[in-house]
């Protein structure tokens, strides 16, 4: 597994992509936006996390995975990528086609600094990330994406102004597609529970053996968000149906899992990347959760 991609390593990876050479605060000084087309997209992309938020229209085949499943997309599709998720994309067909836009946090909240992008439906913890379209909905985004592309090589003052506002316009399209009460007010509850989800998932991904796992517990967590672990557990269990344990089982599964397939780490050093003191506890605790054992499991799917 490889270091989180920052923008510059995406440009020199993908250097078609940055033809106007803009810089990391290109925006008139808030942040970095920029649009661009797929059809000189590589045919992978290394399995990491990246440090901005992208919007992908995916005219092609190909498939994105995830820590420990994949979703085929076999038709046009809206991606949304965000920091907190790694993934890796393959592509199938030869004809990549669609768009790409590539945008920072200061960006989308330069007009709502206190805004917390990630606490959108479509960039969330544990929400829905692919959309597929349908021919309507993609020649809506079609025209959105053209728009963005001849406004990026503008020399309108305010471009960047009206750039994040058909951003916005594509967020609102996507968010169009949920179910309607996806989008219902948060209680207090579901609010720490989301700090919860924040945070948790913040501690992933795990790509160095030099950094290991800090918030191991319910307790952990109740005392960076600085409540009461009880509060912490309600709200969890109110908000989700699991406790906070079973989120941080999870989580901690989905890590393991993503190590056992993507990294060439021994069993040993993934276990106590993830904070077990010796192996046999991670071992145990992997057979506790999935029914096999680390090696059955890297033995199974590493070549699925």
């Amino acid at each position: 597994m490889n270091k989180t991609e920052s923008l510059q390593d995406f440009y020199h990876r993908n250097p078609k992509a940055n033809p106007f050479g803009l810089t990391a605060d290109n925006a008139n000084g808030f942040g970095h936006f920029n649009v661009f087309t797929r059809e000189n997209c590589f045919k992978s992309t290394p399995y990491n996390r990246r440090d901005f938020y992208k919007i992908s229209l995916i005219i092609g085949t190909g498939r994105l995975y995830y820590a420990d499943k994949w979703v085929d997309i076999d038709r046009p599709a809206l991606l949304f990528s965000n920091p907190s998720i790694p993934y890796s994309w393959e592509a199938i067909s030869e004809e990549q086609k669609g768009y790409f836009c590539l945008f920072t946090r200061a960006f989308f909240q330069s007009d709502h600094p206190h805004f917390l992008l990630h606490q959108l439906p479509l960039f969330k913890i544990g929400g829905n990330f692919v959309f597929f379209v349908n021919a309507e909905q993609q020649q809506a985004l079609h025209d959105i994406f053209e728009k963005m592309i001849v406004e990026i090589a503008s020399t309108y003052i305010h471009k960047y102004d009206v750039l994040r506002n058909y951003l916005h316009l594509i967020i609102h399209e996507a968010m169009k597609m949920q179910p309607t009460d996806a989008y219902l007010a948060h209680s207090s509850s579901s609010r720490v529970c989301d700090l919860f989800l924040d945070l948790l998932e913040r501690q992933f991904p795990i790509d160095n053996q030099e950094r290991t796992l800090q918030l191991r517990t319910a307790q952990d967590y109740a005392n960076i968000l600085a409540v009461h672990v009880n509060h912490l557990n309600r709200s969890v269990k109110e908000t989700t149906g699991k406790t906070t344990t079973q989120h941080i089982a999870e989580r901690l599964i989905k890590e393991a899992k993503a190590l056992l397939l993507h990294s060439d780490w021994t069993i040993s050093e993934i276990s106590y990347s993830l904070g077990f003191s010796y192996p046999p506890y991670f071992n145990n605790f992997f057979r506790k959760q999935t029914k096999m054992t680390p090696g059955i499991f890297r033995e199974q799917y590493i070549h699925v």
